[in-house]
């Protein structure tokens, strides 16, 4: 029985391309340039993505691009559950320090659904929560504050999704360039996509878990 995921015997570097313009135009997604995908390394752990994960920084925060594909229904979400639901999960520390098992306030925790929002549950919508057991919770974002398209795809859907740094507390690419980050994709059809380690492990409050970002022109 393997008791060590393969992809948690090595720690990746995860270069974050400049990206200027970011967002362009409020109503439309953007599209980030091919050289902005995260690579998983998923083939180590003999598994096969099926979402395509870009991500981007600029002076005035970090950008996010999903697309999943190969899907035959709709996705499924409930804002008030997000951890269940169907789209994209993500944990920031801005400091990149990943020294502690429990988070701190520079660790952040946000959820980018595709549908689940809204009266009757049917819209996209954004969702921040505290991180569990973390020595100290980093503020909440305004309503509103965070940027998010969601667009469906003929055989899945698009996320485009823009963290301002005021949504990031103690974000300052010319002091810490270097990040600390987790992201899982989870689709009620395909499974689960994550960035780093097999996700029986307590990624979602432990930081030592997640992957360096290094934020570089």
């Amino acid at each position: 029985m393997q008791l060590i995921p393969p992809r948690f015997l090595f720690r990746v570097s995860h270069p974050c391309r400049f990206v200027p313009d970011i967002p362009d135009d409020e109503e439309e997604l953007f599209h980030l340039p091919e050289a902005c995908r995260l690579d998983n390394f998923a083939e180590v752990d003999g598994k096969e993505n099926f979402a395509d994960v870009r991500i981007a920084w600029n002076d005035s925060g970090l950008a996010f691009e999903v697309e999943v594909r190969g899907k035959e229904h709709l996705p499924i979400g409930d804002a008030s559950k997000p951890r269940f639901s169907d789209g994209l999960s993500l944990w920031i520390d801005t400091r990149g320090a990943r020294t502690s098992h429990r988070a701190s306030r520079f660790c952040h925790q946000f959820h980018a659904l595709p549908t689940g929002g809204g009266p009757d549950r049917d819209e996209p919508v954004v969702v921040q929560q505290k991180i569990h057991r973390a020595t100290q919770d980093a503020p909440l974002a305004p309503e509103g504050l965070i940027a998010f398209r969601s667009r469906r795809t003929a055989t899945g859907y698009r996320l485009a999704l823009f963290l301002p740094s005021e949504a990031l507390t103690g974000y300052d690419p010319e002091q810490n360039p270097r990040l600390g980050l987790f992201y899982l994709v989870r689709d009620s059809e395909r499974g689960e996509q994550s960035l780093t380690t097999a996700t029986d492990l307590p990624y979602a409050e432990d930081p030592t878990l997640w992957a360096v970002l290094e934020l570089v022109k």
